[in-house]
């Protein structure tokens, strides 16, 4: 489930922002079709007039998609999982440009062969030196539910992570209800310092000249070169 709304509060509009002539969410989509451990991709934006441009997006990529609570993060996972019969979810936000497939996988793997009921290698967490934006969550219809029925803490409905992992402290929320577990970042692309996200014009203008760079020396370019790219042009931008 890739989340995206058009009324981003740090800079709106940016799901459709271009990044080397293709939207923001576009250049997501044609990442996260790579991701091999996926049965089905849908993309979980609002019911605002503003986000219809979204749903004419995922028809143009043929992914499916579902329109929910505008603030209501929990919610709206909740009723797009519920509406495809998910049993398994790989969360994926909408201003994250890179992620990289094998990660993602490797992430589902490990969700899958473990007991836990939340995984994620997207943000650095219990030291496993992950670059911020790369990788994705992990949990089940059955998790996710469980928070839809008990959980009404309005900044915990917006950022289902926050049920159950604090990022600020990198504790567990409720270890004696929820298994959180990680993957170590390969040492290769450890770098737990990078951000890889879109959330201030700066940030926009970097991502979209590493795609005017990148992308047609190599469509499927990995986080390496990424990686590569900001250690010699990023102060540049």
């Amino acid at each position: 489930i890739l989340q995206a709304r058009m009324g981003s509060t740090r800079l709106p509009g940016k799901s459709m922002m271009s990044l080397a002539g293709v939207p923001l969410v576009g250049r997501i989509l044609e990442r996260l079709k790579r991701v091999r451990k996926i049965n089905d991709i849908i993309l979980a934006t609002t019911e605002q007039k503003a986000d219809d441009v979204l749903v004419g997006l995922a028809r143009e990529y043929d992914v499916r998609y579902s329109r929910g609570s505008q603030n209501d993060l929990v919610d709206r996972f909740y009723q797009a999982a519920k509406s495809i019969k998910a049993d398994v979810i790989v969360r994926f936000p909408g201003d994250n440009p890179v992620p990289e497939p094998k990660e993602i996988d490797r992430i589902i793997d490990y969700h899958l062969s473990s007991k836990n009921h939340f995984s994620s290698n997207i943000v650095p967490m219990k030291g496993n030196g992950y670059p911020m934006g790369i990788g994705a969550e992990v949990f089940g219809f059955k998790v996710i539910e469980d928070v839809f029925r008990r959980n009404y803490d309005a900044n915990k409905r917006e950022h289902i992570c926050l049920n159950f992992f604090d990022f600020e402290n990198q504790q567990v929320v409720e270890p004696k209800r929820y298994r959180v577990g990680t993957v170590q970042c390969p040492e290769a692309f450890r770098r737990p310092e990078l951000v890889l996200h879109v959330d201030t014009i700066k940030e926009y203008k970097i991502m979209n000249s590493l795609y005017e760079y990148l992308y047609p020396r190599n469509p499927e370019f990995h986080i390496i070169d990424v990686i590569q790219w900001f250690d010699n042009f990023a102060n540049k931008v």
